[in-house]
């Protein structure tokens, strides 16, 4: 069958490659069309018709300052699916374009399944009666969310977290030892402080400049920066030029899987850092305007995965103007050792208890496959 995927994030480009994977074992013919980045690529064999680099717009302003670009993208993602028309259109997370398209994908009749929920329990829970009108089968990540959705009588389904194949994939496929990792980045033998200051340009100037000046307040320590594949390396060298540390690029679960402690930028990044075991400091600072809408428009009590799951304060949150200096060196040094880094360390296994075991992917692969023979044998 003909498969067109929508992913617009880096989050979004791992979950489907996993998920391509997967289609592939239970429908051996499977074709591909999709909006996505290279590990879809990597899977699929071809190229995507519009990459995650083009893609990627945070913040109330900077959707507001390209509003003219996005609008221009969902014109041209319609085009590309009625051109290949294909038997079902997967979306993966990217709400505020993906569900802009579902009016339009379901006037093409086209089954439409849609893989991994938008937060609509933390803003604009609106959006649950859209997915209700138009979205055929909804697939959770976080065990919360099916509960959720039986409040506006739609049935969510949930297979377990999708990030938990992505490392065990990556442990099996990936042998690199701590020598070589420490070889290829010229690290030495010091504990390494791994520094994820995210996966957009606005992110980076505004988090790891603050992220930086830790380096020469933990000298028996070194520190490392995850460069996603999304950024240019020149961009992140202007930053760090003036610092002893290492880049590692696209290779964000070398470097976690060899970290001792970690500063991170809310996100994925978060769930991440937590089941490589890694004790975290939680970094979020946008600018003040879209700061001050989300204030007023989100309902959480936490903006860490780990923490939303685990419903308390596991891993502290550094959030707008408590991100300074001061209080990240404190936090900083309490995870580097003590009873606090104990703490995060047994939170981490309840957290991993909690998503449940590997196979997530697999189990939604199969579960579309069969739904996807259903509609189409209507």
């Amino acid at each position: 069958m003909r498969y067109f995927i929508i992913a617009g994030e880096a989050s979004g480009d791992l979950h489907a490659s996993n998920l391509i994977r997967y289609v592939k074992q239970y429908d051996n013919n499977a074709q591909f069309a999709y909006w996505g980045g290279d590990l879809m690529q990597e899977q699929t064999g071809v190229k995507p018709l519009k990459h995650i680099k083009e893609l990627a717009f945070m913040g109330f302003v900077k959707v507001l300052m390209n509003i003219r670009t996005i609008f221009r993208n969902i014109k041209s993602c319609k085009e590309d699916i009625r051109s290949y028309h294909p038997d079902v259109v997967i979306l993966v997370d990217y709400p505020g374009f993906n569900l802009r398209l579902t009016p339009f994908i379901k006037s093409l009749n086209i089954p439409i399944f849609y893989y991994i929920s938008p937060t609509v329990w933390a803003w604009k829970a609106s959006r649950a009666e859209i997915i209700k009108k138009f979205v055929d089968r909804l697939y959770t990540i976080l065990p919360f969310e099916p509960e959720f959705y039986e409040k506006y009588q739609y049935k969510a389904e949930y297979f377990g977290h999708p990030l938990l194949d992505a490392i065990a994939n990556y442990k099996k496929e990936k042998a690199i030892t701590l020598e070589e990792f420490r070889a290829e980045h010229q690290l030495d033998e010091r504990p390494i402080v791994a520094l994820l200051p995210g996966s957009r340009v606005q992110e980076i100037k505004i988090k790891l400049p603050l992220m930086l000046k830790m380096i020469e307040r933990f000298p028996n320590y070194q520190f490392a920066v995850s460069v996603a594949p999304t950024l240019e390396l020149e961009f992140i060298k202007s930053y760090t030029k003036s610092y002893p540390v290492q880049l590692v690029v696209n290779k964000t679960y070398d470097l976690l899987r060899f970290s001792h402690s970690a500063l991170v930028t809310s996100g994925t990044a978060t769930l991440e850092t937590a089941l490589f075991k890694v004790p975290q400091v939680v970094c979020y600072k946008g600018d003040a305007l879209s700061f001050s809408i989300a204030k007023r428009i989100v309902n959480v009590k936490y903006i860490s995965l780990v923490n939303l799951i685990l419903d308390k304060e596991s891993v502290r949150e550094l959030i707008q103007n408590d991100f300074t200096e001061k209080n990240l060196q404190q936090e900083l040094s309490m995870i580097l050792d003590g009873n606090k880094r104990e703490a995060v360390l047994s939170d981490y296994d309840l957290l991993a208890k909690n998503l449940g075991g590997e196979g997530a992917s697999e189990r939604v692969a199969h579960d579309m496959y069969n739904q996807l023979l259903t509609l189409i044998n209507r």
